[in-house]
């Protein structure tokens, strides 16, 4: 069986108490590390915590991982649980079906927070870090879309991070700590 579990937003200690139960039953378990990461980062030893706490050794997938092999993980379901673990809600960016899927908070949760009303969002778009060779602007419409009927549209930036945890690129005008969301107290 494969889980697809909500890590929630912050650290380690997010996961809610199902997803842990299912992640420790698991025999093998990888974390999805492109289009968020908790905001303590993948530094070795901000994984070395997940791992502590989980009680499982994680395998780091990357977009590559994700996009183009994500076979190997549904083979290896077909014999043994598999946890992929998701920063925020498994169904926050994408669906899935015929898994178990383990719900946690994401940041559509924490808008909210903000004082913005959920019910005047437009579309939620997701904003990818340029490449020398691919910058694309389909997101930009959606944007000025919402713009026209008087709506918010939450922008997901993607988080430029190597499976390994180091940047893919020099960050371009906003400190590492601003982008993962942290913030004081």
């Amino acid at each position: 069986m494969l889980y697809i579990v909500g890590l929630g937003l912050g650290d380690e200690r997010d996961i809610t108490v199902r997803g842990l139960d299912a992640v420790r039953r698991c025999a093998k378990v990888y974390m999805e590390a492109y289009t968020s990461l908790l905001s303590v980062g993948l530094d070795p030893a901000s994984l070395a915590n997940l791992e502590k706490m989980y009680g499982k050794e994680i395998t780091v997938a990357d977009r590559e991982m994700v996009e183009e092999r994500a076979d190997q993980m549904l083979t290896e379901a077909k014999d043994a649980d598999v946890a992929f673990l998701v920063v925020g809600d498994p169904f926050g960016a994408t669906t899935h079906t015929d898994v178990k899927i383990i719900h946690n908070a994401s940041v559509m949760n924490e808008v909210g927070i903000c004082g913005l009303q959920l019910y005047r969002y437009g579309e939620t778009i997701s904003i990818p870090f340029f490449t020398e060779t691919w910058r694309p602007d389909s997101f930009y419409e959606k944007i000025q879309n919402s713009r026209r009927l008087g709506l918010h549209t939450l922008c997901h930036g993607e988080d430029n991070v190597t499976a390994a945890g180091d940047l893919a690129q020099p960050p371009q005008g906003q400190r590492r700590a601003d982008r993962r969301g942290d913030r004081a107290g």
